[in-house]
């Protein structure tokens, strides 16, 4: 699907601007994000864990094509949270919806991380779906 949701505010993030990594758990994988690559994908905000989730196949799924509609990217960034903009309403709305939220829970659809550090997120096991259509 992917595009933008005239519905809710535009979200304000800052790209990034050097390489940095980010480690999906609990799978343990470490992928190198470069911002020249950037967006990997058409889901998400560009440069997003989910746009990085798709364009080195973590399985981060998503219902709504990255526009802010569902909560089925729900991830917890248990490491560089900080480095991420910040959640809009629209964003914090969603994710009311999401079972096991935490302090560090967020959408990666909305979290673009800025590069300045290393990111380690966790997609939720009951988040995965294990059935999917193949790449076209």
């Amino acid at each position: 699907m992917g595009g933008t949701n005239p519905y809710i505010e535009e979200v304000k993030y800052k790209p990034a601007t050097k390489k940095y990594t980010v480690t999906f758990l609990p799978s343990g994988k470490t992928v190198e994000v470069d911002p020249e690559k950037i967006p990997y994908g058409h889901n998400g905000l560009p440069g997003s864990i989910l746009d990085i989730s798709e364009g080195f196949k973590m399985g981060l799924d998503h219902a709504c094509g990255g526009v802010c509609a569902c909560s089925t990217c729900h991830v917890i960034v248990h490491q560089g949270l900080e480095s991420c903009n910040e959640a809009t309403d629209a964003e914090l709305d969603e994710l009311d919806e999401a079972p096991g939220i935490t302090p560090k829970s967020r959408l990666g659809c909305q979290t673009v991380p800025d590069g300045t550090t290393d990111i380690v997120v966790e997609i939720p096991d009951w988040n995965k779906n294990y059935a999917k259509e193949a790449d076209h």
